[in-house]
């Protein structure tokens, strides 16, 4: 049986995971062409 992981480290691993996220998400954005065809699929649905 494997000893569960502290909660202090799940905290840690929680958060690491949501600023990679983040800083993909800001990374994605640095392309201009990018952002344009969101937008536009974004109007498209309206």
């Amino acid at each position: 049986m494997k000893p569960e992981p502290k909660p202090a480290v799940l905290h840690i691993a929680v958060w690491a995971l949501v600023a990679v996220a983040l800083a993909a998400v800001f990374v994605a954005y640095l392309d201009p062409h990018l952002a344009v065809d969101i937008a536009s699929r974004v109007w498209a649905c309206f």
